[in-house]
Protein backbone atom coordinates (compact mmCIF):
# COMPACT_ATOMS: atom_id res chain seq x y z
CA UNK A 1 0.00 0.00 0.00
CA UNK A 2 2.62 2.34 0.22
CA UNK A 3 3.63 1.86 -3.30
CA UNK A 4 0.99 2.69 -4.35
CA UNK A 5 0.62 5.89 -2.38
CA UNK A 6 4.22 6.72 -3.58
CA UNK A 7 3.24 5.78 -7.85
CA UNK A 8 0.13 8.34 -6.91
CA UNK A 9 2.04 11.18 -5.99
CA UNK A 10 4.64 11.25 -8.75
CA UNK A 11 1.59 10.78 -10.64
CA UNK A 12 -0.31 13.96 -9.29
CA UNK A 13 3.38 15.97 -9.36
CA UNK A 14 3.58 14.41 -13.28
CA UNK A 15 -0.49 15.50 -14.04
CA UNK A 16 -0.82 19.01 -12.66
CA UNK A 17 3.01 20.40 -11.65
CA UNK A 18 4.81 20.40 -9.17
CA UNK A 19 3.56 23.89 -7.61
CA UNK A 20 -0.35 22.80 -7.85
CA UNK A 21 -1.59 22.79 -4.42
CA UNK A 22 -2.87 19.27 -4.95
CA UNK A 23 0.47 17.60 -5.43
CA UNK A 24 1.92 19.74 -2.32
CA UNK A 25 -1.08 18.66 0.24
CA UNK A 26 -0.78 14.95 1.12
CA UNK A 27 -2.85 13.38 3.43
CA UNK A 28 -2.03 9.77 5.06
CA UNK A 29 -4.44 8.93 8.56
CA UNK A 30 -4.42 11.76 10.96
CA UNK A 31 -1.26 13.24 9.78
CA UNK A 32 -1.45 16.03 7.09
CA UNK A 33 1.27 17.30 5.59
CA UNK A 34 1.25 21.07 3.51
CA UNK A 35 3.24 23.66 2.47
CA UNK A 36 6.39 21.62 1.81
CA UNK A 37 9.27 23.06 -0.29
CA UNK A 38 13.20 23.69 0.40
CA UNK A 39 15.62 26.61 -0.97
CA UNK A 40 17.51 25.95 -3.71
CA UNK A 41 21.13 25.45 -3.24
CA UNK A 42 24.70 26.96 -4.64
CA UNK A 43 26.10 24.72 -7.16
CA UNK A 44 28.90 23.44 -4.57
CA UNK A 45 26.45 23.40 -1.42
CA UNK A 46 26.57 20.23 0.50
CA UNK A 47 23.74 20.50 2.76
CA UNK A 48 20.00 21.92 1.93
CA UNK A 49 16.61 21.96 3.87
CA UNK A 50 12.95 21.09 3.77
CA UNK A 51 10.44 23.60 5.29
CA UNK A 52 7.00 22.32 5.91
CA UNK A 53 3.33 22.40 8.45
CA UNK A 54 2.65 18.88 9.71
CA UNK A 55 -1.44 19.19 10.75
CA UNK A 56 -2.79 16.40 13.28
CA UNK A 57 -6.56 15.72 13.02
CA UNK A 58 -6.73 12.77 14.74
CA UNK A 59 -7.21 12.66 18.77
CA UNK A 60 -3.50 10.76 19.67
CA UNK A 61 -0.55 12.69 19.14
CA UNK A 62 1.92 11.45 16.74
CA UNK A 63 6.04 11.76 15.96
CA UNK A 64 7.76 12.62 12.81
CA UNK A 65 10.72 10.14 14.13
CA UNK A 66 12.72 10.13 10.34
CA UNK A 67 13.27 10.84 7.17
CA UNK A 68 14.61 10.16 4.22
CA UNK A 69 15.67 11.00 0.25
CA UNK A 70 17.67 9.74 -2.60
CA UNK A 71 18.35 13.04 -2.74
CA UNK A 72 20.63 13.67 -0.07
CA UNK A 73 23.33 10.71 1.78
CA UNK A 74 21.08 11.67 4.55
CA UNK A 75 18.39 13.24 5.90
CA UNK A 76 17.11 14.38 9.90
CA UNK A 77 15.00 16.33 11.65
CA UNK A 78 17.09 19.47 13.14
CA UNK A 79 16.04 22.92 15.15
CA UNK A 80 18.61 25.79 15.03
CA UNK A 81 18.84 27.23 18.38
CA UNK A 82 20.40 30.46 20.48
CA UNK A 83 23.74 28.93 22.32
CA UNK A 84 25.36 31.65 24.12
CA UNK A 85 24.86 34.60 21.18
CA UNK A 86 25.33 31.66 18.24
CA UNK A 87 22.93 30.17 16.19
CA UNK A 88 23.06 26.88 16.48
CA UNK A 89 21.42 23.21 14.69
CA UNK A 90 21.03 20.54 16.67
CA UNK A 91 19.77 17.15 16.01
CA UNK A 92 16.58 16.52 16.83
CA UNK A 93 15.67 12.60 17.45
CA UNK A 94 11.98 13.24 16.97
CA UNK A 95 9.10 16.04 16.67
CA UNK A 96 5.65 15.02 18.85
CA UNK A 97 2.50 16.82 16.82
CA UNK A 98 -0.30 16.63 18.89
CA UNK A 99 -3.92 15.90 18.65
CA UNK A 100 -5.94 18.77 17.02
CA UNK A 101 -2.43 20.74 16.98
CA UNK A 102 0.45 21.60 14.27
CA UNK A 103 3.79 21.87 13.95
CA UNK A 104 5.51 24.06 11.26
CA UNK A 105 9.42 23.33 10.04
CA UNK A 106 10.64 26.60 8.72
CA UNK A 107 13.84 28.58 8.28
CA UNK A 108 15.48 29.86 11.95
CA UNK A 109 13.37 26.66 13.83
CA UNK A 110 12.77 23.17 13.01
CA UNK A 111 13.76 22.02 9.66
CA UNK A 112 15.08 19.12 7.94
CA UNK A 113 18.50 18.54 6.93
CA UNK A 114 19.57 17.54 3.78
CA UNK A 115 23.19 16.25 4.25
CA UNK A 116 25.59 15.41 1.38
CA UNK A 117 23.36 16.82 -1.55
CA UNK A 118 23.81 14.32 -4.14
CA UNK A 119 23.53 17.30 -6.62
CA UNK A 120 22.08 21.51 -5.92
CA UNK A 121 18.85 21.51 -5.12
CA UNK A 122 17.35 23.35 -8.32
CA UNK A 123 14.85 26.15 -8.49
CA UNK A 124 11.49 24.76 -10.32
CA UNK A 125 11.99 21.41 -9.72
CA UNK A 126 10.89 18.76 -6.64
CA UNK A 127 12.36 16.00 -5.26
CA UNK A 128 10.78 12.97 -3.23
CA UNK A 129 10.43 13.25 0.35
CA UNK A 130 9.45 10.28 2.77
CA UNK A 131 8.14 10.56 6.32
CA UNK A 132 8.26 8.18 8.78
CA UNK A 133 5.65 8.41 11.90
CA UNK A 134 4.98 6.56 14.77
CA UNK A 135 1.53 5.67 13.95
CA UNK A 136 0.63 7.49 10.10
CA UNK A 137 3.62 5.53 9.08
CA UNK A 138 5.40 6.17 6.05
CA UNK A 139 4.37 9.66 3.88
CA UNK A 140 6.02 10.05 0.60
CA UNK A 141 5.63 13.87 -0.46
CA UNK A 142 6.98 15.68 -3.33
CA UNK A 143 8.57 19.24 -2.33
CA UNK A 144 9.23 21.71 -4.83
CA UNK A 145 11.98 24.09 -4.79
CA UNK A 146 12.00 28.00 -4.68
CA UNK A 147 14.19 30.51 -5.57
CA UNK A 148 16.65 31.58 -3.17
CA UNK A 149 16.38 35.18 -2.01
CA UNK A 150 15.97 37.35 1.18
CA UNK A 151 14.54 36.35 4.15
CA UNK A 152 12.84 38.43 7.55
CA UNK A 153 14.27 37.19 11.07
CA UNK A 154 10.99 34.94 10.80
CA UNK A 155 11.54 32.98 7.59
CA UNK A 156 9.70 35.21 5.62
CA UNK A 157 10.53 35.77 1.91
CA UNK A 158 7.53 37.87 0.80
CA UNK A 159 8.61 40.82 2.93
CA UNK A 160 11.53 42.51 1.92
CA UNK A 161 13.23 45.96 2.58
CA UNK A 162 14.16 48.46 -0.24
Amino acid sequence: MKKNAIWWAVLVVLLFGPNDTLANDVRAGSITISNSWARATALKARNGAVYMTIKNGGTASDRLMAVKTPVAGHAGLHQTVMDQDVMRMRPVKAMQVSPGGMAMLKPGDYHIMLMVLKAPLKAGTSFPLTLTFDKAGEIAIMVPVMKSGPMDAKGDKSHHHQ
